[in-house]
């Protein structure tokens, strides 16, 4: 007779974790009830959690993308076999929470705000490393089984006073940086892309992928533990002590011993896991709906042509895409605090984001729901630093919804950093200086706090009404 493997058991998943206010992101916690979770399959084999007091040369705090292509590229292109420490399940947080969309892009500055804020000359060797981000991108998602769906960005005007800013992007992007892009009458995006009945025009990007983000994190840890990385999910880091050219990560399981650190838990960064790190980015939440699969008399009367990553102009703003399995997801920002996350209003806000994009969609069950946190930096640009030269502390944060695609290559350049190895694209402004502290970043969390709500109320007034 045989005998059933038991099921490996997780304490639930929290709905009310706060990175502001909650003491650390769990210990041994199950995936957010997202499509993502549901759809990517079993997943691969992990090293356990942490038993016992052991030794590495390097760890990775946090198994999301940037963790795992960290730990990949350490061991690919530096031969140094990281130790990734998880405090949930694998990719628990932003990477298995956002939409999938992987755009030519990091951080939440257009390009001719890179102009306006570094220089022509600093802006354009910018974007040739963004460029080059892509590409690593595009070669991890070229070896994953992560339904891939190429096409581009399509960037849609809510109304119709923001296709100047759209025609002065897309000038900027032509003239100055050499892109193919192209502006779109409100016509033509019902044409040619879908019936998107919010648009006023478009700017469409050639550049894009969406992924299956938790499927795409599976094939960074096969990858990464293929070259000989070990993973240990249910390892929180507990405390942190550093002396004599040595970290002493304390884990439920044991004590971890390494010279090198690199850090990439994203939003979900305790508030206390490094002092380097205090204050140094706002953590946001972005709530996302997915459909049941839509009807071919759905599918024509919403006109979806295309499978590519679509967002919108409005500050606060909505990103959307017909999935694999036909099916319709959309996100936006919503509430401010994680004990928040579950009013209707933000369920709301999408289901009626979504029927007034799509009139034919109105009233249409939703199979899943879920809410994540988003690591959005004070100046509004990524960080892959080592902050204090003197230690061997690195970390890679900030990415501001534009994570998908570039925290691969923040992975690569972070190994780079940790291998000690230069590069001259390390004076750009994303690599020569750490996050920055907000002015008001002594205030309490509940001050910051009510400045967000100040300013989401402000948006809502400058996007829907002014």
């Amino acid at each position: 007779m045989s005998i059933a493997t038991p099921r490996e058991v997780f304490a639930p998943y929290d709905p009310n974790y706060d990175p502001l206010v909650s003491r650390g992101p769990g210990h041994n916690r199950d995936y957010a009830p997202t499509y993502w979770a549901a759809t990517a399959g079993t997943p691969p084999d992990d090293d356990g959690p942490i038993a016992g007091d052991i030794d590495a040369d390097v760890v990775i705090i946090g198994s999301g993308f940037t963790g795992l292509a960290t730990a990949l590229f350490l061991a690919k292109e530096h031969g140094i076999k990281a130790v990734v420490l998880e405090a949930n399940r694998v990719a628990w947080g932003c990477t298995s929470r956002n939409g999938g969309q992987g755009q030519n892009a990091s951080g939440r500055l257009y390009r001719s705000q890179w102009i306006e804020r570094w220089g022509l000359d600093t802006a354009r060797r910018l974007d040739a490393e963004i460029r080059f981000g892509f590409e690593t991108f595009k070669d991890l998602v070229a070896d994953a089984d992560c339904d891939p769906q190429p096409g581009g960005h399509l960037y849609v005007a809510h109304r119709a006073k923001k296709m100047g800013f759209l025609e002065n992007e897309a000038r900027v992007m032509r003239e100055k940086f050499g892109y193919d892009t192209r502006i779109l009458s409100a016509a033509q995006v019902r044409a040619e892309y879908c019936n998107d009945m919010d648009a006023a025009g478009a700017m469409h990007e050639a550049e894009g992928i969406c992924v299956h983000p938790l499927k795409l994190a599976y094939s960074y840890l096969r990858r990464a533990r293929e070259l000989g990385a070990r993973v240990h999910p249910s390892s929180p880091v507990i405390g942190w002590e550093s002396k004599d050219g040595r970290h002493y990560l304390k884990t439920p399981g044991g004590t971890v011993r390494a010279r090198a650190v690199g850090i990439a838990t994203g939003a979900y960064t305790a508030p206390d896991l490094h002092p380097t790190l205090t204050n140094r980015y706002f953590p946001v939440l972005s709530n996302s709906i997915v459909t049941r699969p839509l009807t071919p008399e759905e599918l024509a009367a919403t006109n979806f042509l295309t499978h590519e990553a679509i967002t919108d102009t409005r500050t606060l703003r909505f990103y959307y895409r017909l999935l694999p399995d036909n099916r319709v997801q959309i996100g936006s920002r919503s509430a401010i605090t994680g004990a928040d996350a579950h009013q209707e209003a933000h369920y709301k806000l999408l289901v009626d984001g979504l029927a007034r994009k799509f009139p034919p969609l109105k009233g249409i069950q939703i199979d899943y729901s879920w809410w994540g946190w988003v690591d959005v930096a004070h100046d509004m640009m990524p960080r892959v630093v080592q902050p204090d030269p003197q230690h061997s502390v690195f970390y890679a944060l900030g990415y501001g919804g534009n994570g998908v695609s570039f925290s691969a290559h923040a992975g690569r350049r972070m190994a780079q950093r940790i291998a000690g190895q230069g590069d001259a694209a390390f004076d750009l402004p994303i690599y020569d200086s750490p996050l920055q502290f907000p002015a008001q970043g002594e205030w309490a969390a509940r001050f910051r706090r009510m400045g967000q709500r100040m300013l989401y109320h402000w948006y809502y007034l400058r996007d829907e009404v002014i």
